[in-house]
């Protein structure tokens, strides 16, 4: 017996089962792809079947990781075709207490990779940074989430898919079940670049590296935090394009702006809460307004070019949950380019003022400060949403 999926998943062991009407298995032998179609997947039937109806019931992992379930029935010779209520499905089924736990999960991980962003404000903006301990450990934290965050996402994903509860997040056949597909082997790709990133931050770091060294390093940590980067756009809905490598390079894209410019953010929260001594930050604010606003257009134009390819149509932005969350993450973007403005407006201000006007530096100071500290706020909204986005299926109602 064979099923012609959607889009090629591979061969999952134990996806497929066939029943008869009073619960016996009888399929035989493991899931195997039976010809030269991969879309197509198959199970060995017993032989001998006698007449009668029976049910298939499948749990597939998507290409983006999420699980989908559900049985249909086909019936042997002559007689009526009985069906379950609900034969058909194609709800999850999962384990809401697994659901929110894996939605928090990658907000954590968003959250890591954002911190992570923050290496580039140090390298470009600030390098005063490398021998601030705040800054430091800000980008430590970051590598440290994301490897966290990446361990749990792999323990988590077998009783996401299966349906299970949390006491089965160490289930041996779930484990391995997750590292044969795609989806698992990309998190140990992700782990393994974490942890080279983190060996690599307290040499970058160092201010008296030599400059041979910084350039080699920096090469690496571009490369490494490329891969982190495609690990989760590789797992999320661009994979599921026909032309694949459009929305996984917007994604990329996307993903990438957002990290540098909300990663950048929190460095300038934190500098301007408290900076060094002697230390001018407009030159600092200045050189990253200038990044952020390239990271910004980046944001706009990759977004519109994910939206076209993933969303099934434009009504589909008002009648479907995912078109919402996506209306609601572009009214937070939108928001924050309107405090981003402001606080541009207020560094163009900050370099007009004379060396004599002490009381209108210190006050667009104070002003800079709360307009980021909003900007840092409405990023985590932001964040959230795109986790929530991740976990919803394009076409879901």
């Amino acid at each position: 017996m064979a099923v012609t999926l959607s889009e090629n998943i591979g061969i999952q062991p134990g996806s497929i089962k066939v029943v008869d009407l009073e619960g016996h298995q009888v399929d035989s032998g493991p899931v195997f792809q039976p010809g030269e179609v991969p879309e197509q997947v198959g199970v060995r039937l017993r032989p001998g079947l006698p007449d009668g109806s029976y049910l298939v019931e499948y749990a597939f992992v998507s290409a983006d990781s999420h699980p989908v379930r559900g049985t249909f029935a086909f019936v042997v010779g002559t007689g009526p075709l009985v069906t379950s209520a609900g034969a058909v499905s194609a709800a999850t089924g999962t384990d809401a207490v697994v659901d929110a736990t894996s939605t928090a999960v990658r907000w954590l991980a968003y959250l890591g990779v954002v911190l992570l962003g923050g290496l580039a404000f140090v390298v470009l903006c600030r390098p005063a940074a490398r021998t601030d301990r705040r800054a430091r450990r800000l980008l430590t934290a970051g590598a440290g989430l994301v490897a966290v965050t990446t361990v749990a996402a792999f323990v988590l994903q077998g009783p996401y898919a299966a349906g299970r509860n949390l006491e089965a997040v160490f289930d041996t056949g779930l484990l391995a079940d997750t590292l044969r597909v795609a989806y698992g082997k990309l998190l140990l790709l992700r782990l393994a670049a974490v942890a080279v990133l983190a060996l690599l931050l307290p040499r970058l770091l160092r201010p008296d590296l030599p400059e041979r060294l910084r350039s080699r390093y920096e090469n690496l940590a571009v490369v490494t935090g490329f891969l982190v980067l495609l690990t989760f756009s590789a797992t999320g809905h661009p994979v599921t394009d026909p032309v694949m490598f459009f929305s996984v390079s917007a994604d990329l894209v996307h993903f990438g702006a957002i990290a540098v410019w909300a990663g950048g953010l929190i460095q300038l929260a934190l500098c301007l809460h408290r900076p060094a001594e002697g230390e001018d930050l407009v030159p600092v604010a200045t050189r990253f307004s200038r990044i952020a606003a390239g990271a910004v257009t980046a944001i706009a134009i990759s977004g519109a070019v994910l939206a076209l390819r993933i969303m099934p149509s434009v009504s589909s932005l008002w009648t479907t949950k995912f078109g919402l969350l996506v209306l609601l993450k572009v009214g937070g973007f939108a928001l924050l380019l309107v405090v981003a403005s402001r606080s541009r407006r207020v560094v163009h201000r900050s370099l007009a003022v004379p060396p004599s006007g002490t009381t209108t530096v210190t006050a667009d100071l104070r002003r800079l400060r709360q307009a980021v500290a909003v900007e840092v706020l409405l990023s985590t909204v932001v964040l959230a949403l795109a986790a929530l986005l991740t976990v919803t299926p394009p076409g879901g109602g």
